[in-house]
């Protein structure tokens, strides 16, 4: 028998044991040794009920991601499950940590669950592009019926021990550290008790009763909006309907079939790759795993507008004291007021309490001097981006912070090693790029400049961490990894428009790929003020930036949402994009200004101008380092730009299209339209010679 699974006796009780460090995954050995287990138990006449129970710090969390792309080796886990469940003596699962996935199929297929108070259980395999594939979409509804199963598999969501109890998915929930002493007394009492084995395949009362319900026409429905673009959670829902209409043998073939279609779709080997590229993307190329770190007790954040409230937000919610600072006390009121309406709005959600409320602002502590930066282990600015006020800041923060302070910037485009030259300490500087709003988008894009320290690159990748970001190391260029990017989507889109399409038959393409929104409807969330600033700052630096219908858009202060009205127009209390005639005729008028003939363009050029313009700049980031991998381009892009997971992030995606195709489109473009965005760079024509992918790399 395996050792990652053992078995033994205690008293009338057979413990089938499951340790597998770190996590329990359901690999092959474990699976090989369930079942040997179970045999053993079956054979051993003084075990009147069998415990399946796990060492460590948790139950099984699901598949072992080791074995993902590899040919399934028998036995695979449904017929695990199922010898389970047929099992003639009674199965009692005993659930700590977390049963994730087939962890909790696992569990489903024994007789009684019992939890500790602490433990969670979830299907999240829709968050790979899949659905549960050893029976959770049939046994789950016969123990939580219709509502419960949809709301849990087609999310991936996780539910507490508590929420198990009351929707029958456990038995009884327990208190105490001791899961083995919980399971063995539960145990115990089922053969006290004389129990039966109860397997969930023969409960049918809850199907039964919500047979022919139109509760999953509805889901559907609901998840046109929430589910946008995806194909797996559409899949969990007829997985979910089959344990409603058939038998649960035919259930369960059904349940296969659904599978094997998750299983064949791009979908999935996009959701797998940006799984795993989370995973790597802090493992830094060049950077020792046993770097020193700086320690990180205290924060100064300078500016208490959006972006540094949400940032000091990031930090007290991890209960790290914050100093905001800014110039006057009405704008430091003003950024401690939003802050605290966060809160209150979280709180009202039932996500956090009013005592956290309070122990979170107390953590903020308001600011008018630099003096209070005297000794916090770390500073961000966020200000606006203009050169010259950030190196005065710097400048002061290099008199006012002590020795070995990182000093940080939260620039979105600018040059961190020219920041940095406004202080003696080049070493201590770097860049942390936050993404609007700073408290819920994921990213953090943290920028070396050439002289930032090892030790700071380190410390600024575990702070991600421990504010619960997805941190990012890149290089030093203007717009970095992200901007850098969107700055040629920007432009082609405008481009595209100045030749004749619309705004919204450009954002249309986009959406339609999966983004959240399109170029235009994300100009006006920011703000085109935002745009137009930049864009003004490199007239002024003497380069050659043409004119722009945008220009115009800030010239006459139609802002985006903060001033209803921007490329389209805002309804009070609305942030749907409304198309207004106005701004077409301020387009129409642009091209008259500018000699322009507009032209019919069709749905496949914008998306070969928006998309490939920024896999192109992506080529050329990688062959610059300024990127280690194209995985760091996709976690960018996924976390801080909303590109749908599904596809992987930019440069898989442009691998499952064909880098040779994108070769050849990027050269077409560079041969009739020209411009230096359209040369294309050295490793896509690396790459497209040699027939390989960025992946590749």
């Amino acid at each position: 028998m395996s050792e990652v699974v053992t078995y033994q006796r205690e008293g009338a009780v057979g413990v089938i044991t499951v340790n597998y460090p770190p996590v329990n995954a359901l690999g092959h050995a474990v699976r090989s040794g369930l079942l040997a287990a179970l045999e053993q138990g079956q054979q051993d006449a003084e075990a009147k009920a069998l415990l399946l129970v796990c060492e460590g710090r948790t139950f099984i969390a699901g598949a072992d991601i080791r074995e993902f792309g590899k040919p399934m080796q028998e036995p695979g886990l449904p017929s695990v499950v199922e010898t389970f469940e047929s099992s003639d003596k009674p199965i009692i699962a005993a659930i700590h940590g977390t049963a994730l996935g087939g962890g909790l199929e696992m569990a489903l297929g024994c007789h009684y669950r019992v939890a500790l108070d602490s433990a969670k259980v979830g299907l999240p395999e829709v968050k790979l592009g899949l659905l549960p594939g050893a029976g959770g979409t049939q046994r789950l509804p016969r123990l939580a019926g219709a509502q419960v199963s949809l709301d849990m598999i087609t999310t991936g969501n996780f539910a507490s021990a508590a929420e198990a109890l009351q929707n029958g998915i456990v038995d009884a929930v327990e208190s105490g550290s001791d899961v083995k002493a919980v399971g063995l007394a539960f145990a115990q009492k089922v053969i006290d008790e004389g129990k039966p084995v109860r397997r969930v395949r023969d409960l049918n009362d809850k199907v039964e009763a919500e047979k022919g319900s139109d509760i999953f026409d509805q889901y559907r429905a609901g998840l046109q909006k929430k589910a946008r673009g995806l194909f797996s959670p559409f899949k969990c829902v007829d997985a979910v309907e089959a344990a409603f209409q058939l038998p649960f043998a035919d259930g369960m073939k059904r349940e296969r079939e659904l599978f094997m279609e998750c299983m064949e779709s791009p979908q999935r080997a996009g959701l797998v790759h940006a799984f795993f590229a989370e995973r790597e993307v802090s493992k830094v190329p060049g950077l020792a795993k046993d770097t020193p770190v700086r320690d990180v007790n205290s924060v100064g954040i300078i500016g208490a507008g959006t972006m540094g409230g949400g940032i000091a937000m990031n930090f007290a919610n991890v209960g790290i004291p914050v100093r905001l600072l800014e110039v006057k006390q009405e704008a430091l009121d003003k950024g401690l007021a939003i802050i605290r309406r966060n809160y209150e709005n979280t709180a009202r959600k039932g996500r956090i309490t009013q005592a956290q409320v309070e122990e979170r602002m107390a953590l903020i502590q308001p600011t008018l001097s630099y003096d209070d930066f005297a000794d916090v282990d770390l500073v961000i600015e966020a200000v606006f981006e203009n050169m010259g006020v950030k190196k005065d800041i710097f400048g002061t923060l290099d008199k006012v912070c002590k020795p070995g302070a990182i000093l940080a910037s939260n620039t979105s485009t600018l040059d961190i090693d020219e920041i940095a030259s406004a202080t003696s300490r080049p070493q201590d500087v770097v860049g942390m790029h936050f993404f609007s709003p700073a408290n819920v988008m994921k990213l953090l894009e943290n920028v070396c400049g050439s002289q930032t320290a090892d030790d700071v690159k380190a410390t600024v990748m575990a702070v991600a961490k421990r504010i619960k970001k997805v941190g990012v190391l890149v290089g030093n260029c203007y717009g970095f990894v992200g901007n850098r990017m969107l700055h040629q989507r920007g432009a082609e889109a405008t481009k595209l428009v100045n030749e004749g399409a619309s705004p919204q038959q450009v954002d249309k393409v986009l959406t339609d790929l999966g983004f959240p929104m399109g170029q235009f409807a994300m100009s006006d969330l920011a703000g085109i003020d935002v745009g137009y600033r930049i864009r003004e700052e490199r007239r002024k630096a003497g380069e050659d930036v043409p004119a722009s219908w945008m220009d115009k858009l800030a010239e006459e202060g139609r802002l985006g949402q903060k001033t209803q009205a921007g490329v389209y127009l805002y309804e009070e209390g609305s942030r749907k994009p409304v198309v207004d005639p106005k701004v077409d005729a301020l387009i129409a008028e642009f091209r008259k200004e500018q000699g322009i003939e507009p032209r019919e363009i069709g749905d496949q050029e914008i998306l070969e101008r928006c998309m490939y313009v920024m896999i192109n700049e992506g080529a050329k980031i990688l062959e610059e380092g300024i990127a280690a991998r194209a995985l760091d381009v996709d976690i960018v892009w996924i976390y801080g730009y909303g590109f749908p997971a599904y596809r992987g992030g930019p440069m898989f995606w442009a691998d499952q299209v064909g880098v040779k195709e994108i070769y050849d489109t990027v050269k077409r473009f560079h041969d009739t339209l020209g411009g230096d965005q359209w040369k294309p760079a050295a490793l896509l024509e690396r790459l497209a010679s040699e027939g390989k992918t960025f992946g590749s790399l």
